[in-house]
């Protein structure tokens, strides 16, 4: 004879429903999730419906089954037709109850696994980088674009927007939540601000791989840069960089990474949003002596407005894994340095630099127009080259594509120079906000602008 929680389960439409969904949820996730361990799909938007959505209707049927039953129960109380007679009883010694019990506590037990393989699987996968750069695509892709060509192109996105540890975890969860709500109803702004106001701070973050102690010394750098004449003409410019490093407590504490010595302790205010306006530095060294450096004409009232951080890895390097090239001329010159655009085109550097500035609808409108005036450039002013050299006029059209691609996303409001990039001082303040001569302190020393602090020009070279 059959039990009346059989009969109830076959005859009420909630409890039956949970158990169709509740199954059929568990059977799709348990496919796709051994289809992903195989690596057979590649889809980021599978991911959010199997991982993320899947086992909430997973969850959803199983809360069916009890609330179908309790809707029984109170049909039963009010008189109404009975469908299960009463609440089964438990005996372990009916051959029949033991076995309803065993698929029960089985039926448990798999429950359970499948919930906690969801729950680790979903947690996993919203913080890959797979997650983070191509789901949300409008509005992460250039983001995403420029962390796939930075030097942290390896390094997961949660190992610095989050790090280790449940609370940064949580913090992390609660903003997404925002960030999703944002998304959802197209309120999220055009370009995403820069920079991100609670990011964990870099001791926590960038120092898990990079020891600021260490002692690096100098390093040379060569600057290649091309003229907008007809030959291109090179100039180069080496600089050896003090990069230096260490700590006074090792016996050594020099060049640009001074501020980085752990016997330093360095605070500043910043007036602005995006941290470019610098007008006091207060600087502790291991004895606890405190000097502070204002900048000229700034009030109180205006720093009481600021906001006060203590300086790290970031207020430097700032874009460490999402860089975009300042200006469309730095942009060119790269491409020319490395032989994606070929030097000896007449013009190259001025072409392509006109193009790039152009305001475009999209960056499929601009491919389009850099392909056709491009092109037209050389086959018009140029033909026999045009003739001779099509595979090198192809190329360039093909690498000035790619860096408007690189760095321009119209949809987003991004443009040539809208984040600022702190290392240097060329084309954003950078060191300037404050290495300006004008930060002084009551003693009358001031924050120095001497360019032999952090860099030593080593040759200046013009090649025709």
């Amino acid at each position: 004879m059959a039990s009346p929680l059989r009969f109830a389960l076959a005859r009420n439409v909630v409890s039956l429903a949970g158990v169709w969904l509740t199954t059929v949820s568990a059977l799709l996730f348990l496919t796709v999730f051994f289809l992903d361990l195989l690596g057979f799909y590649t889809n980021p938007y599978i991911g959010i419906v199997f991982f993320l959505i899947l086992p909430g209707f997973f969850i959803i049927g199983l809360l069916f089954i009890p609330v179908g039953l309790w809707l029984e129960r109170r049909r039963e109380l009010r008189g109404l037709p009975v469908r299960a007679a009463q609440w089964p009883t438990c005996d372990l010694n009916d051959p029949h109850q033991r076995v309803i019990a065993l698929v029960v506590a089985a039926a448990t037990v798999a429950n359970i696994v499948i919930v906690a393989l969801a729950t680790y699987r979903g947690v996993e996968y919203m913080d890959s980088v797979e997650f983070c750069g191509r789901v949300c695509h409008q509005v992460m892709r250039p983001e995403f674009t420029a962390y796939r060509d930075s030097p942290h192109a390896r390094v997961a996105c949660v190992n610095c927007h989050i790090g280790p540890g449940a609370p940064w975890f949580v913090k992390s969860k609660l903003s997404g939540t925002r960030q999703v709500f944002a998304v959802t109803f197209n309120t999220f702004p055009r370009p995403i601000p820069s920079p991100v106001m609670n990011l964990r701070p870099a001791r926590e973050t960038c120092e898990q791989c990079h020891w600021p102690e260490k002692f690096t010394g100098d390093m040379v750098v060569v600057f290649r840069e091309y003229a907008t004449d007809e030959a291109n003409t090179e100039s180069v410019t080496t600089l050896r960089v003090h990069v230096g490093g260490g700590s006074e407590k090792l016996g050594v504490a020099t060049g640009i990474h001074w501020h980085m010595d752990p016997s330093n302790r360095i605070t500043y205010i910043a007036t602005d949003a995006k941290r470019q306006v610098i007008p006091d530095v207060r600087v502790e060294d291991r004895f606890g002596k405190v000097r502070e450096y204002r900048a000229e004409g700034v009030t109180q009232a205006r720093l009481d407005n600021g906001e006060r951080r203590q300086m790290d890895c970031m207020d430097c390097h700032n874009r460490p894994s999402h860089p975009f090239v300042p200006t469309a001329e730095q942009a060119v010159d790269q491409a020319i340095a490395l032989g994606r655009i070929s030097r000896d085109l007449p013009f190259v550097k001025r072409e392509s630099v006109d193009l790039l500035k152009g305001r475009y609808a999209s960056q499929d409108a601009a491919a389009a127009i850099i392909q056709t005036r491009l092109d037209g450039f050389y086959r018009e002013q140029f033909p026999l080259l045009y003739a001779q050299r099509r595979q090198d006029v192809d190329r360039a059209i093909t690498a000035t594509t790619n860096i408007y691609r690189r760095n321009v996303f119209p949809d987003m409001g991004i443009t040539w120079g809208i984040y600022a990039n702190n290392i240097g001082h060329t084309d954003f303040p950078g060191c300037f906000r404050c290495h300006d001569d004008s930060h002084t302190a009551k003693d009358g020393s001031a924050i120095k602008q001497d360019c032999d602090l952090c860099h030593q020009m080593e040759e200046n070279a013009a090649a025709k």
